[in-house]
């Protein structure tokens, strides 16, 4: 049979030709093959691994497109829902949150619309009637045609379970004790697992699948060829075709393609996103062999019919969300409006920089913003900054004494320098009494660490599995314990676990391998993103941030997206050392940027969910630095109080309780393992906003703002901005479009149930239950309180105060940026008079701001 569907599909050769002439053909056959396999995969965006959870926008390799377009690509090749859904909209519309204002100008905002006399009944009606979109079946659906398949799981689904529990076996490093061979990669150790698994041929209904195994090419790339000789679909089909097979397992698609991403930071290739393809397609040619001649020959035609229509099924499928469309953008308008308001209607003026006493900057995150409206309240002479919470190092951390090398910066950067514990007491004089320590400290954690590892292999031993549990029982009743009983715990710093108490408060994280020279171009770097070269106050706050909860596999999704998923501490600590060094100090002052002798730099951190702020290394500092910090803490726990009570009711809490039993409330929560939602992290993040603080101080953004602090006559070559508009911009907009995507469709782009998820691979991600494909994305609880949504699905609003010419230019001089505004992936805004223009298409519109 399979010669015979050979001879049918592959590429025609004039009979007589010479072998040249064939083997020409068949070569440029392969090399369609092997460009759509590449365009397939281009199109997956990365997923980073539990332990580095940074927020991504799943769409990110296809802000080539409009927004639409993806919209129609997506349920169509995936069944993946891109807008909000029309009973969400339906919702906003009945309350409401989207006024017919709001439509109306929407109307007018879309240009398809306009052009095609939509009116705002039409739009009404439409949320009435579901979206009529026909995904595109692929062969193993079409060849899913047995009587009794109601009987068992659709070959689909038991196809994407096979594969992903495959991957989870051959990706794990840290989970499972065995571990197997993965030298020959991903393909070759699913083909062998698969010849060896005898369940799945009768979990499909098919028990001689194990004889159609053997016919399995053996290479990934004969693979491909091997299928797509088959499928007899036309060349211009392909890539969608292969695309819509990697949608399937998008999950583990979009690991491989973390794998690749990281391989290209590195100057690599890896190739275990396309081993991945070739063993889906591969499984369809397996299914072939399970059927007779003409149930093949009907598959065959059926795929055919089905995909020699695609391009029109897209564009049927572009136009009717162009309702969809409109409404995304009525619900933005609504929000618009209000976020211009408040900002048309903000205080202004910050203190006169004689009167400022100190300066603290923050993380853009939006956690932040309600923190430095509450401390500018308290006391007015604290001047609050924002800026990316890795503060502007490029850097990889190692824990003292550990390999465990982990990258503090944004995904889109590969570290540049190196950061590592050093073990040093306040007295700078005492460096052989330093070097002793460090020697000391560093033997005690891997003799404390290595114990640890002993005693948690005993417990894996199958043999030793019941006496274990009987000696360690109370050990995992004290475990128990906590969770039933939450305690008021501190944050726990992992970074130091197994180090001797002692040694923890001398242990401090720092740049290594940088020469002097090398030390001031980076502090000079530093202070001029932030505008921090002149007028600096006598104590300057470097203000990381970082989450606390328990028995959470997603804890870092919590943590600071700039630091890479980690807490902003170890860069806040090691630049607050950098510029204090005196050394420093003179060579800065060499080069004009003169920090006064008074002033010194102090690292903490901001925990977001108990809003605490924790210093560091406040034994180094001098007295007058330490009596300001102490004068400080009244000012912290005023103004952490206020926003404890603004949070309050969204985690159903009180707002009224009495201080001290708020913030043990919200200790407990963060201790609690039972607690699904210790915080509500970024949920709600709406705008980004780049300008002076006069801008937006006192104005309540709601924590809904990314708030950095820019200005431009301080920026007269366009240079900060560029760097704002090309790496803080893109991190924001990959924020707002995981939680975007993550509601808009959580089946396929979020991570499901919280409480049934599973960790696979130790830091890999998650199942929902115990198989399925990987799950990427956010969980329900993360953006769901029960009831009702709490994220509303809004693309990014950034809002610039800086002259058009300098954003033009940033504009075209980055294809990316010019791709995200000209598609639709965000909008922008820029300061001008009394109000607002926007940006749309290469033109500036003002803003309408009836009802502001």
């Amino acid at each position: 049979m399979m010669d015979t569907l050979i001879d049918h599909v592959a590429p025609p050769v004039a009979a007589g030709a010479p072998d040249s002439a064939a083997c020409a053909a068949e070569d440029a056959f392969n090399a369609r093959i092997e460009q759509a396999c590449a365009q397939a995969c281009q199109a997956i965006a990365p997923a980073w691994p539990l332990d580095r959870a940074i927020a991504v926008n799943p769409h990110w390799s296809r802000i080539g497109m409009p927004v639409r377009r993806v919209a129609a690509r997506m349920a169509v090749l995936g069944s993946i829902q891109v807008f909000p859904p029309r009973d969400l909209q339906q919702l906003a519309w009945r309350e409401g949150r989207i006024s017919p204002a709001d439509l109306a100008q929407a109307l007018q905002q879309v240009p398809q619309a306009r052009d095609a006399g939509l009116s705002a009944n039409q739009c009404i009606e439409a949320l009435q009637a579901g979206v009529a979109v026909q995904q595109l079946p692929l062969l193993i659906d079409v060849l899913d045609n047995d009587p009794q398949r109601d009987t068992r799981l659709s070959w689909r689904q038991a196809i994407t379970h096979q594969v992903s529990q495959t991957c989870a076996a051959y990706f794990d490093e840290h989970q499972a004790d065995w571990q197997p061979a993965r030298d020959q990669g991903l393909y070759a150790f699913w083909r062998d697992t698969l010849q060896h698994d005898h369940g799945i041929g009768l979990l499909m209904g098919l028990p001689h699948l194990g004889r159609a195994i053997d016919a399995l090419p053996a290479t990934a790339r004969d693979a491909e060829r091997w299928v797509m000789h088959r499928l007899g679909l036309p060349p211009a089909v392909w890539a969608d075709y292969l695309e819509a097979v990697l949608l399937t397992v998008n999950g583990w698609a979009s690991w491989c393609a973390y794998l690749g991403w990281q391989a290209g930071l590195e100057g690599r290739q890896d190739p275990h996103l396309r081993d991945l393809l070739a063993i889906r397609l591969a499984w369809g040619a397996l299914l072939l062999e399970c059927k007779d001649d003409v149930a093949a020959r009907q598959a065959f035609s059926a795929l055919q019919r089905a995909w020699n229509r695609a391009p029109a099924v897209l564009q049927e499928a572009e136009d009717s969300l162009l309702v969809d469309e409109v409404w995304q953008v009525a619900l933005e308008v609504g929000y618009q409006r209000t976020l211009a308001k408040r900002l048309l209607h903000a205080t202004g003026a910050s203190p006169a920089p004689g009167d400022i006493e100190v300066q603290v900057a923050f993380c853009i995150d939006v956690r932040s913003e309600p923190l430095r409206r509450a401390l500018e309240a308290v006391w007015p002479a604290v001047q609050t900054l924002g800026f990316a919470g890795f503060f502007g190092l490029p850097v990889a951390y190692t824990p003292l004494a550990t390999a465990a090398r982990r990258p503090q910066l944004p995904g889109l950067l590969a570290p540049a320098i190196e950061v590592t514990d050093c073990v040093t007491g306040p007295d700078a004089a005492q460096r052989e009494a330093d070097a002793a320590l460090q020697r000391a400290a560093a033997r005690a954690r891997r003799n404390r660490l290595a114990l640890k590892d002993q005693w948690q292999e005993a417990s894996r031993w199958p043999g030793a599995a019941f006496s274990f549990v009987e000696a360690a029982g109370l050990g995992y009743l004290g475990k128990l314990g906590n969770w039933l009983a939450p305690k008021q715990a501190a944050r726990a710093r992992d970074d130091l676990a197994g180090l001797p108490g002692r040694y923890r408060p001398i242990c401090r994280p720092q740049l290594v391998g940088l020469d002097r020279d090398a030390k001031v171009d980076l502090a000079a770097r530093v202070l001029h993103a932030m505008g921090l070269e002149h007028a600096l106050a006598p104590l300057v706050l470097l203000v990381g941030h970082g989450s606390q909860s328990a028995n959470n596999a997603h804890a870092a999704a919590l943590d600071c997206g700039a630091c890479c998923g980690q807490t902003g501490e170890v860069n806040a600590r090691s630049l607050a050392q950098l510029l204090n060094e005196p050394a420093v100090r003179r060579g800065l002052l060499a080069r004009g940027v003169a920090i006064p002798e008074a002033t010194v730099f102090v690292a903490a951190l901001h925990n977001t969910t108990t809003d605490e702020i924790e210093g560091f290394d406040l034994d180094l500092l001098p007295p007058a630095a330490r009596t300001r910090w102490e004068r400080l803490q009244q000012v912290f726990d005023q103004a952490c109080d206020q926003v404890r009570r603004e949070r309050a009711p969204s985690l159903a809490i009180d707002p009224r309780t009495p201080h001290d039993a708020l913030l043990g409330q919200l200790r407990r929560r963060a201790n609690d393992g039972a607690q699904t939602r210790p915080e509500w992290g970024l949920a709600g993040n709406a705008a980004f906003l780049i300008a002076p603080r006069e801008r937006s101080r006192g104005a309540v953004l709601a924590g809904r703002s990314f708030l950095h602090d820019y200005n431009a006559a301080q920026d007269s070559d366009g240079s900060v901005l560029e760097l704002l508009m090309t790496a803080p911009m893109l991190v924001t907009h990959w924020i707002n479009w995981q939680y975007h995507a993550s509601t808009c469709d959580p089946l396929r782009l979020g991570s499901g149930n919280k409480v049934l998820h599973n960790v696979v691979g130790g830091t890999i991600g998650v199942f929902e239950g115990n198989g399925g494909d990987l799950r990427i994305g956010l969980s329900r609880q993360s953006l769901h309180d029960g009831a009702r949504w709490v994220h509303e699905p809004l693309r990014l609003t950034v809002v610039i105060d800086a002259p058009q010419a300098a954003i033009d230019a940033v504009i075209g001089k980055h294809a990316v940026v010019r791709q995200l505004l000209d598609n639709g992936w965000l909008h922008l805004w820029r300061f001008e008079g009394s109000g607002f223009v926007r940006y749309d298409g290469g033109d500036w519109h003002p803003v309408a701001l009836e009802g502001a």
